[in-house]
């Protein structure tokens, strides 16, 4: 079932961002006050009502070697907002389909992992963290990354449609993470849309 409306309040609470942070992260003093800085960002943008209604969450990109504790990062953030957390594997994905769903036309179509990753979450404000978007299939590398522009376009994801849905579901209240292991696989097009983080 699509939650269509459903959504998780924040804890907006920056001292309890912190020691999240300071639990899961040791080291990394850089990124941790980065994440500090958006969550403080999120606070001072909910306490004004028209700056709350027009805000789009920056998109952040963590790019480092593998066990650097990207995907803990996002973690963090979701335990500190109070948001559920879907994470989309990239490595091997072999089509865009994987993201986007399947026709209801093919016999046993199925939506894309987006999809099922808000179902599952229940909620349509949830973290989206894109796990590893550097590693899809090379073959399938353009279409991906045209899905991914869709998907952190704000021009376009508040109407993201799924080929099994084929009804625009607004994915602008969810917030998203990407990590990779470097960027030489990643559109510009899609970089230009993202904050990195070494």
């Amino acid at each position: 079932k699509v939650p269509w409306e459903a959504e998780t309040e924040d804890t907006l609470d920056i001292v309890r961002t912190k020691e999240i942070f300071e639990k899961h992260h040791y080291g990394m003093q850089d990124v941790k006050n980065r994440f500090l800085e958006y969550v403080s960002v999120l606070k001072l943008r909910s306490q004004n009502e028209e700056m709350a209604k027009n805000f789009r969450a920056p998109i952040l990109l963590l790019v480092g070697l593998v066990g650097t504790g990207k995907t803990t990062f996002a973690t963090s953030l979701s335990e500190a907002l109070g948001r559920e957390l879907v994470r989309i594997p990239f490595g091997g994905m072999g089509s865009a389909e994987e993201l986007r769903g399947n026709s209801r036309l093919i016999l046993g179509s199925e939506p894309g992992r987006v999809i099922k990753g808000i179902c599952e979450a229940g909620v349509r404000n949830p973290v989206i963290l894109l796990d590893e978007i550097d590693r899809g299939s090379s073959d399938a590398n353009k279409d991906i990354m045209g899905v991914l522009v869709e998907l952190l376009d704000p021009k376009q994801n508040h109407a993201f449609r799924d080929n099994d849905v084929d009804y625009p579901v607004d994915l602008s209240h969810a917030i998203f993470l990407a990590t990779a292991n470097n960027t030489t696989a990643i559109a510009t097009a899609v970089l230009d849309r993202m904050e990195k983080i070494s």
